[in-house]
C-alpha cells in the first residue's frame, strides 16, 4: 500500500532530512514511526502527502506515484488518507459538528449525506453528545477526538497521526491511543509518528526508528530505543 523506494530529501544548502529510505507498510497494518526531533519523521509524512517531494526516489500510495502527482490532482488524492495534528488544526469558531462537516462541504458532499455521515462519525470518537461545543468548550482529548473525527470523514485507507498525543496528559493520550487501535481493528491502516516512549512501548506493534534521516531499525514488535 504504501512503498518508499530510494527516497532521499536535501534541503537549500545541502542539509539532508532524509538518505536513501526503502520501507513497506501494508493494508491494515499499525506503525510507529520513531526517532528523536529533527531525525525525519515529519519529513517522510510531508513526502507521503504530497506536501513536499524527494529529491532522489519514488514514493508509492497504492496506485498513485506520490512524487508525480500534480498539484491539481493532490486534493482528490488526500481523501484517501486522514491526517491528524498533535495541535489539532480545529476551526475555533465552528462547532465539533461545523469542523467535521467542513471537510465534506470542501469536497462538494451533498447536505443530506453530510447530516448522515457527521453525527455517525462524531459517536464513534465518543463525542455524539458535544456536537455543538467549540473547541474552547472542549478538553485537549475531545479536540484530538474532533480532529480525529475529521480524518476519518472521508473514509481513508490510511491514517496519519503526527505526535497526536504531543498536547495530552497521560489520561486522554491513553484514550487517544485507544481510539486508534480502535480504527485500526476497523481495518484502517495506522501511521503513527511519536517520540513518546511510553506511547510506543504500550504498542507491541511494528516500529521503524530513524536516526539522522536514516532507517536503523524496523521490527515487528518493536519498543523504542535510543540510537
Amino acid at each position: 500500500m504504501i512503498v518508499f523506494q530510494g527516497v532521499s530529501k536535501n534541503f537549500n544548502g545541502g542539509s539532508s532530512a532524509l538518505e536513501e529510505i526503502d520501507f513497506e507498510i501494508g493494508p491494515g497494518e499499525f506503525v510507529s514511526l520513531s526517532g528523536r526531533s529533527g531525525a525525519g519523521k515529519s519529513t517522510v509524512i510531508k513526502l507521503l502527502i504530497g506536501e513536499d517531494k524527494p529529491s532522489k526516489g519514488r514514493v508509492f500510495f497504492g496506485q498513485y506515484e506520490v512524487n508525480k502527482l500534480k498539484d491539481d490532482d493532490l486534493p482528490a488524492f488526500r481523501r484517501h488518507i486522514g491526517v491528524v495534528f498533535q495541535d489539532f488544526r480545529l476551526l475555533p469558531t465552528k462547532t465539533a459538528y461545523e469542523n467535521v462537516a467542513f471537510a465534506l462541504e470542501v469536497a462538494g458532499r451533498p447536505a443530506r449525506e453530510i447530516t448522515e455521515l457527521v453525527p455517525q462519525i462524531l459517536d464513534m470518537v465518543g463525542l455524539g453528545d458535544k456536537m455543538k461545543n467549540f473547541p474552547k468548550q472542549l478538553s485537549g482529548g475531545e479536540c484530538q477526538r474532533v480532529a480525529i473525527a475529521r480524518a476519518m470523514i472521508h473514509r481513508p485507507e490510511v491514517v496519519i497521526a503526527d505526535e497526536p498525543t504531543g498536547n495530552l496528559d497521560p489520561f486522554h493520550t491513553f484514550e487517544i491511543m485507544k481510539l486508534l487501535e480502535k480504527i485500526n481493528e476497523l481495518g484502517t491502516t495506522v501511521l503513527l509518528a511519536t517520540h513518546d516512549k511510553d506511547v510506543i512501548n504500550s504498542l507491541e506493534k511494528r516500529v521503524i526508528t530513524l536516526d539522522n534521516g536514516r532507517i536503523v531499525r524496523d521490527e515487528k514488535k518493536g519498543k523504542y530505543m535510543l540510537v
